[in-house]
């Protein structure tokens, strides 16, 4: 990072040379540390030979990090037309190695502006930063791995087991379809404005295979079932969708009593399996 930052302006000076205001339609927070992005890029692991896409550039902290890795190229995706323009002289002093692309993250074909092999590090817009981290791990396999900050709670989520009060939708798509490491906390004074929340920098590896060789369709529409009454009970929910109930949960050693945030991710794939048609 030395190199870089002995050269270019502080994110400081950045913000204020820009005149760079914080668009709450986009989710944008500055974040103003390069220390912080340093440890986001190195949580993402070796890079060499590695594309790297970023979402949300901002003010280019994430972006100077990522320039002093060893990633062999750096695609940032930027909607706001004043932050690319903040990025100038990131861009001028590294032709080679950085495109920035401006455009709508969630419509953007990954695909058509980086390959593989390629990772995504990035501070995400906290309003899109799921569906965002649910497009690449349904819809893609280009990535590698998935290294952003979120919402803590968000992580939580992602990461949380049955029965437990952050276990839901989010919890089991990712770990059937992924690996998810939590990385480490950020607190709110390292951004610009401070959001009203903690972050946290996540890690998801896609797996090669879905755990239980899952349907992902069928458990998506399992949890959708279940999850839109999480307090009722199992054998409640379904009783309307299942002729001979009882028989198909002992087949499949599920509690009738149990609520949908008790049930493991084998009980979500077994039952879409058998309930939801092709």
């Amino acid at each position: 990072m030395d190199k870089i930052s002995n050269i270019l302006p502080s994110i400081s000076e950045i913000i204020k040379r820009y005149k760079l205001t914080p668009n709450k339609k986009l989710g944008q927070n500055f974040i103003l540390d390069t220390d912080i992005t340093d440890r986001i890029v190195l949580s993402a692991g070796n890079l060499k030979g590695v594309n790297v896409l970023e979402i949300g550039s901002g003010a280019g902290t994430l972006t100077r990090s990522l320039l002093a890795s060893n990633a062999e190229k750096i695609v940032a995706v930027e909607m706001d037309v004043n932050c690319i323009k903040a990025l100038e002289t990131l861009i001028a002093a590294n032709v080679e190695r950085l495109k920035v692309v401006q455009g709508d993250a969630l419509k953007i074909k990954e695909e058509e502006i980086i390959g593989y092999p390629a990772k995504v590090i990035a501070n995400l817009p906290y309003n899109i930063g799921t569906e965002l981290v649910l497009k690449w791990i349904i819809k893609t396999n280009l990535f590698k791995s998935i290294t952003v900050m979120l919402q803590k709670e968000v992580v939580e989520r992602m990461s949380a087991m049955p029965s437990t009060a952050h276990y839901g939708r989010l919890s089991i798509i990712c770990q059937l379809l992924c690996e998810v490491e939590k990385k480490f906390d950020v607190e709110a004074h390292h951004f610009y404005p401070p959001p009203k929340v903690t972050s946290s920098i996540v890690t998801i590896t896609p797996r090669k295979e879905p755990l239980y060789n899952a349907n992902i369709s069928k458990v998506e529409k399992m949890t959708q079932i279940l999850f839109s009454q999480r307090r009722k009970m199992v054998r409640s929910i379904l009783k309307n969708k299942v002729q001979d109930l009882e028989s198909m949960l002992e087949e499949l050693n599920i509690n009738p009593l149990a609520r949908p945030e008790n049930l493991t991710l084998k009980n979500f794939c077994d039952l879409g399996d058998k309930i939801i048609p092709l």
